[in-house]
C-alpha cells in the first residue's frame, strides 16, 4: 500500500513529508493502524546524526500505538482488531537475553538501526529504493508494518494516544526509577532532565516511595510540572540541586542520580556522580552521540566511596512485564498519561513539534492520525 510519511534524506535536514511504499507482512509480522506516536528526542539524534542509521533515506519514530489491521502467517497471540502498543526494544522470546527475563536487551535489537527488518529484507521503499523505519518501526507513518516481537497487545479500554506513550518515553523513565534505580521507600532520588523520559522518572521515584524526588532542569515549564506529578523540589541546575540535596539529607547525599538529559555528555557525569552517597549510582538514560567517547569521572571517588555508574536501556525491564504493569498503574491514577501531552501536532507540522520540543515548550508532543491520514 502507499501511505505518507516523515523522512531524513540525510543527516542534517527536516522532516520531509513524502509518499512511502509500504508492503504487507510476511511470515511472522503484523500491519498497525496507527492512533498517534510520540515526539522523543531519539528521533531528533537521528535528524541531526547524533544517532547514525545505516542507510538513507529514514522513516523516523519509534513509539505508537494502534490497531492491528493485518495479520502475516505464522503470528501467534495478535489478531486483526487487537489493539497494540509498538516497543522500539523487540522480544524475540528466544535469543539468551530474553531466557533470563532480559527483553529489553533482546538479541534483535541489534538491528534497530540497521534498516532491515527482523525477517529480513525491507517492508518500506521510497521511489523504489529501501528506506529504514526507526528502531524497526517508523511510527511518522499512519500505518507500519512490524515484526510481532515490537508488537504489545493490551485491553481495548485504553485510550490509544496515551498508549502510545509506553512504547517509550514512560517505561524507560519509570523503569529507570524504579527497576535500574531500584528507588526504595525512604530514598532520595535526584532526576536530571525532565522531559518526556525524565519526568516518569520523577513519577516512578515517587511511587517507588522516596522520601525526596529532587528535579533538575534548566526550563521553569518542566520544574513546574515535575513538582505536579511527584517532586518534592526543583532546580534549575545540578550546582543548585546539590546544595540542597546535601542539606536535606543532613550531608548523605543522595542514593541515585538518574540522568535523563536529551543530549546527555560526558561532562554531565561528575557532577551526578559527586551528587550521590557512597555506595549510590549514577543512572544515565539520556542519549549521547554515537561518536562521542569521552566521560568525566573522579576514579578516585568511584573506588574509595564505592560509587556505581550504570547504563539503562527501556528502563532496564522487559517491555513484556513493563507496559502491562504501567496500564495498571494508569487505572489506578499512580501513573498520569494524560498529563504528559502537551500538544497533538499534524504529521504535516512534525517540524514544528520538534522546534517546540527543543524550545522547551511540550513535555511530550504526539503527532494525533486522523481519517484524513488513511
Amino acid at each position: 500500500m502507499k501511505t505518507k510519511a516523515a523522512i531524513l534524506h540525510e543527516p542534517g535536514k527536516d522532516w520531509e513529508i513524502a509518499e512511502i511504499e509500504l508492503g504487507d507482512p510476511i511470515e511472522g509480522e503484523v500491519q498497525v493502524r496507527l492512533a498517534a506516536s510520540g515526539l522523543c528526542h531519539s528521533d531528533e539524534h537521528l535528524r541531526t546524526g547524533a544517532t547514525p542509521m545505516a542507510i538513507y533515506p529514514a522513516v523516523g519514530g519509534h513509539e505508537g500505538a494502534g490497531v492491528v489491521t493485518k495479520v502475516g502467517p505464522g503470528v501467534s497471540g495478535i489478531e486483526e482488531g487487537d489493539h497494540v502498543v509498538l516497543t522500539f526494544i523487540p522480544g524475540c522470546g528466544r535469543c539468551r537475553a530474553c531466557a533470563k527475563g532480559m527483553q529489553n536487551l533482546c538479541d534483535a535489537g541489534a538491528g534497530l538501526l540497521s534498516g532491515e527488518a527482523i525477517s529480513g529484507g525491507h517492508r518500506i521503499t521510497y521511489q523504489g529504493k529501501p528506506a529504514a523505519p526507526m528502531c524497526l518501526l517508523g511510527t511518522f507513518a499512519p500505518y507500519v508494518t512490524v515484526n510481532q516481537a515490537s508488537v504489545q497487545t493490551i485491553e481495548n479500554d485504553i485510550p490509544l494516544e496515551k498508549a502510545a506513550l509506553l512504547g517509550c518515553g514512560v517505561s524507560t523513565g519509570w523503569g529507570t526509577a524504579t527497576e535500574i534505580g531500584d528507588t526504595r521507600t525512604g530514598d532520595t532520588v535526584v532526576v536530571v532532565g525532565c522531559g518526556g523520559v525524565g519526568i516518569n522518572a520523577v513519577q516512578g521515584a515517587a511511587a517507588a516511595g522516596a522520601r525526596y524526588v529532587v528535579a533538575v532542569d534548566p526550563v521553569e515549564f518542566k520544574r513546574t510540572k515535575a513538582e505536579e506529578l511527584g517532586a518534592t523540589h526543583s532546580f534549575a541546575s545540578m550546582e543548585e540541586a546539590h546544595a540542597a540535596v546535601g542539606d536535606l539529607t543532613w550531608g548523605q547525599l543522595a542514593d541515585s542520580v538518574l540522568i535523563c538529559i536529551g543530549e546527555t555528555t560526558g561532562e554531565h557525569l561528575q557532577p551526578a556522580l559527586s551528587m550521590t552517597k557512597k555506595g549510590g549510582q549514577v543512572v544515565v538514560t539520556g542519549m549521547g552521540r554515537a561518536d562521542q567517547i569521552d566521560a568525566q569521572v573522579s576514579l578516585f571517588e568511584l573506588t574509595l566511596l564505592q560509587k556505581r555508574l550504570q547504563g539503562a536501556i527501556f528502563g532496564g525491564v522487559s517491555p513484556r512485564t513493563q507496559i502491562p504493569r504501567l496500564l495498571e498503574h494508569y487505572r489506578n491514577g499512580t501513573l498520569k498519561l494524560d498529563e504528559l501531552i502537551t500538544t497533538e501536532y499534524k504529521l504535516e507540522d512534525i517540524n514544528t513539534g520538534y522546534a517546540d520540543m527543543m524550545a522547551g515548550k511540550n513535555m511530550r508532543g504526539i503527532i494525533r492520525y486522523t481519517d484524513a491520514d488513511y
